[in-house]
């Protein structure tokens, strides 16, 4: 698949991505890294054609396509397994096939609740969930995913890297989001660094300029009732580390402060706080300590 002069802007607005070139290959793992407001979920919906390019071309798009956008607000009062058999017969499948297949995904994806919740009970990290599933009821050549983790429990965090390793070995393309380097060199084969409209492959400088996070430790009060945990996804909290005792998240910069005041609204103690985390080959970064 390739992004050949590829720009984009709504009526005569600001231009929100201006000439991208980008080539995405078959069992290639692909990422697009970028802050708020860069331009990439739009470049994720020009990919699956959701919309088109205002100008240059995209050529090569295969024509099973699985998308899984940033945000999913399931409002209707089906259940989630029959809401997935209704996918799957509108993209062909036989209805017993497509039962079958919801049934496979959900079990695999854990959805608290079980299979017959009702889509408008779901949690942000359940819903997100669903909407995978949805995605991968027809074996995707091309699978488009707009920040996957950011609402997912820490649970269901293996589950989507086999996914898209799984997807990638069977000869299918995988593009994701995400703004944490963390993230991108662990999954994708390659990274392209969204800035201001403007795309490019990523160094270690282009995609740090993203990703300053807190890294906080945690850990369950001495005595009386051990706290319940969060759902780590929902408050944007990735990586999630165990080290003995203690919890240790990483969360973007901006909603660092949101994460403290909900954990300490929790129960749960914080042992420590370091601002300003960066990988090590892109240079040290400023740091705060705190301490209980």
């Amino acid at each position: 698949m390739r992004l050949e002069s590829v720009s984009k802007r709504y009526g005569r607005g600001r231009w929100i991505l201006k000439d991208v070139h980008a080539e995405i290959s078959p069992g290639e793992v692909v990422a697009f890294a970028g802050g708020n407001g860069s331009g990439k979920s739009t470049l994720l919906r020009m990919l699956v054609g959701i919309t088109g390019p205002t100008g240059g071309r995209i050529t090569g798009r295969p024509r099973e396509v699985g998308y899984v956008p940033d945000r999913f607000s399931p409002n209707g009062r089906l259940s989630a397994v029959a809401y997935l058999t209704h996918m799957g017969r509108i993209r062909g499948m036989p209805t017993r096939t497509a039962s079958a297949r919801a049934h496979q995904l959900l079990d695999r994806l854990s959805l608290a609740g079980g299979k017959e919740a009702r889509l408008h009970t779901l949690s942000k990290g359940n819903a997100q969930k669903v909407e995978l599933a949805q995605a991968l009821l027809v074996e995707p050549r091309l699978l488009v995913l707009d920040e996957p983790w950011s609402g997912l429990d820490a649970s269901a965090h293996g589950v989507l890297a086999e996914i898209i390793a799984e997807v990638a070995r069977s000869g299918g393309s995988v593009v994701f989001t995400d703004h944490r380097e963390s993230v991108t060199t662990a999954h994708a084969a390659r990274t392209y660094a969204v800035r201001t409209g403007r795309v490019a492959l990523a160094t270690a400088d282009t995609v740090v300029a993203h990703r300053d996070e807190t890294e906080i430790v945690l850990v369950r009060p001495d005595g009386g009732q051990v706290p319940h945990e969060p759902d780590w996804g929902a408050l944007g909290a990735l990586p999630v580390t165990r080290r003995g005792a203690e919890i240790v998240v990483r969360v973007s910069r901006e909603r660092g402060d949101a994460l403290l005041l909900s954990v300490l609204r929790s129960g749960w103690s914080v042992a420590g706080v370091t601002r300003g985390v960066r990988d090590r080959r892109a240079g040290e970064a400023v740091q705060e300590r705190g301490t209980r």
